[in-house]
């Protein structure tokens, strides 16, 4: 199964590619100082595809030290939307296959959810780095108690260096989930637009601290 969970790892990096290149349809959701956020009917599954474009006030390097996938990383410590992440299985140096849990939102009406994806790491020529994900089981991570899962469709973000600007940073991000449960879509529709904006305030504030 290794060169399967490959195989789908390299096919959610090409979709972020595609996704990246393709203006058409998205529409505005919501504007802050740090983020614009839209969205466009999913083709994966009966929901949204989210995209967040925001200028974030340091290097690449430091960005991606913030949100990389790995084990021990410092997204549960600021991401609001992660309460644990751990490495199931690594499958090569770039693909491994992760499972994230989060804590219950929107006034406790999304309970706590889990995600079990596989994950890969790329950089491009350019100093572009990608992290991409999508849904997929492990016979490690059959599905707990306590948590209601979710699935992740094709989803990742993009560190993008801005030339003659080395302490600033484009980060691009497409957010593609199906919570779970039975959730009015009403919820959802509010759920991941707010989730966004306060992904990028919280990152915003962790990569200033990183450099303070």
């Amino acid at each position: 199964p290794n060169m399967e969970y490959v195989g789908l790892a390299e096919t959610a990096a090409e979709k972020m590619g595609l996704y990246r290149l393709d203006p058409s349809g998205w529409r505005g959701c919501r504007r802050t100082s740090e983020v614009s956020v839209s969205w466009r009917p999913s083709a994966e599954f009966a929901g949204n595809v989210y995209r967040g474009e925001g200028i974030l006030p340091a290097s690449p390097q430091d960005v991606w030290e913030c949100i990389k996938p790995v084990a021990g990383g410092s997204r549960t410590k600021w991401d609001q939307n992660v309460k644990d992440f751990e490495v199931v299985e690594a499958v090569n140096d770039t693909v491994s296959v992760c499972r994230t849990t989060t804590p219950s939102a929107f006034m406790r009406i999304i309970s706590p959810r889990e995600f079990v994806d596989v994950v890969l790491m790329k950089q491009y020529e350019d100093g572009t780095m990608l992290s991409a994900a999508t849904n997929v089981e492990h016979p490690l991570c059959p599905p707990q108690p306590n948590f209601v899962r979710g699935f992740n469709y094709p989803c990742g973000c993009f560190c993008i260096p801005l030339p003659g600007e080395p302490d600033r940073t484009q980060l691009l991000s497409f957010f593609q989930t199906d919570l779970g449960g039975y959730l009015p879509q009403t919820v959802v529709d509010s759920f991941f637009p707010a989730s966004i904006s306060g992904f990028y305030s919280n990152l915003t504030k962790a990569v200033k601290a990183l450099k303070a």
